[in-house]
């Protein structure tokens, strides 16, 4: 007798209470989905860039409507991508430019800023107006602006300025406002879609084409990596950094009606980049209530080299050989088309509330 072969499944997908059971009531059609977030995580944007093709280049287009995408880190640069004027070009180019992205062992923090700034041109160059302007998308950028020593671009300030953040989060995340604002920069023609928390001092301002790219750099720049960016308009001079520092896979209070849909690099939500370690530190009710978090399953990373999606240590893991760095890099890429492959699979058949899981 031959043997069955079970198709293991390459999505992983969990709802929160609200989504749980509009899902199973109604199902989920495009119509639904007002909101996407998109998280900081680095690379591991690459490795679902297929379900990003599937849902801006496919899914999301049957059904057009503003949807708000908001972003921190990598999570804007892939939604400055998703509002261009082709979009799965614009994803692809982010992948490709990431991926040939070289840097020589104790490459500075000059070096890396300027190879950054030079990637973000090369995104979004002659798209800018489209990206403001897209019918569909409207985009929203997640910033921090830092305070005492964590202003500072020395390697000595900064890191005495990390050690008292890390101290402090292990306590409370309260503790990170004494370091740490939020500013949130929003397309004009709606505001951002969540109550912005009390827990953090936060400003909101307009986006145009004069603080699109120094929005777009902040929200990427992380501490000692890469310079923080001074001036950003409409807001005031400041050292403005990495917007997943307080936000990294975005535990936000959501107020838009129906499915918050979240395509993300793993199935939990951690509220801050310094939580990445603590497992107790969970997200709040009001930033999953609505959720439908769609993440790579753990049977589809255990089929990719070294079993995990790209991540910044690659460029140390592969410091000597930049070369089988991107092929691992680009087959991750081209392995994730069935990331999206399998969510087309699912709502046309109508079969998405059997997978669920709670969020």
């Amino acid at each position: 007798m031959s043997a069955i072969l079970v198709k293991q499944p390459v999505l992983t997908l969990k709802a929160g209470p609200a989504a749980m059971q509009h899902i199973r009531q109604q199902g989920l059609h495009p119509a639904d989905v007002h909101c996407l977030p998109g998280a900081a995580g680095g690379p591991k944007a690459l490795g679902i860039l297929g379900l990003d093709t599937a849902l801006f280049g496919d899914w999301l287009p049957r059904q057009p409507q503003p949807r708000s995408l908001i972003g921190a880190s990598i999570g804007s640069w892939r939604f400055a991508s998703a509002c261009q004027t082709d979009p799965v070009a614009a994803l692809k180019r982010l992948g490709q430019l990431y991926t040939a992205m070289r840097f020589a062992p104790g490459s500075s923090i000059d070096d890396i800023t300027q190879r950054c700034a030079q990637m973000l041109d090369e995104l979004i160059e002659g798209e800018q107006a489209h990206i403001l302007g897209n019918p569909n998308y409207h985009l929203n950028i997640l910033v921090n602006r830092s305070h005492g020593l964590l202003e500072r671009d020395d390697r000595l300030g900064i890191g005495l300025a990390l050690g008292a953040v890390v101290a402090g989060n292990l306590l409370s995340r309260q503790h990170l406002q004494r370091h740490l604002s939020r500013v949130v920069l929003h397309d004009p023609r709606q505001p951002p879609p969540m109550q912005l928390p009390e827990n953090f001092a936060s400003q909101s301002v307009v986006l145009d084409l004069q603080n699109l790219k120094p929005a777009l750099m902040a929200s990427a720049s992380i501490p000692m990596v890469m310079h923080a960016v001074r001036e950003i308009p409409g807001l005031p001079a400041g050292s403005y950094r990495d917007g997943g520092l307080i936000d990294y896979h975005l535990d936000l209070p959501w107020q838009v009606p129906g499915i918050v849909l979240y395509p993300h690099f793993t199935d939990r939500i951690i509220p801050g980049w310094f939580d990445k370690t603590l497992r107790w530190r969970k997200p709040s009710a009001a930033g999953s209530d609505q959720v439908l978090l769609l993440s790579p399953s753990p049977e589809y990373l255990a089929s990719l080299p070294y079993g995990k999606l790209p991540d910044r240590r690659d460029f140390k893991r592969f410091a000597n050989d930049d070369t089988a760095r991107e092929r691992y890099w680009q087959h991750a890429m081209d392995a994730s088309q069935r990331l999206g492959d399998e969510f087309l699979e699912l709502v046309e058949r109508q079969s998405l509330p059997d997978r669920l899981q709670p969020l």
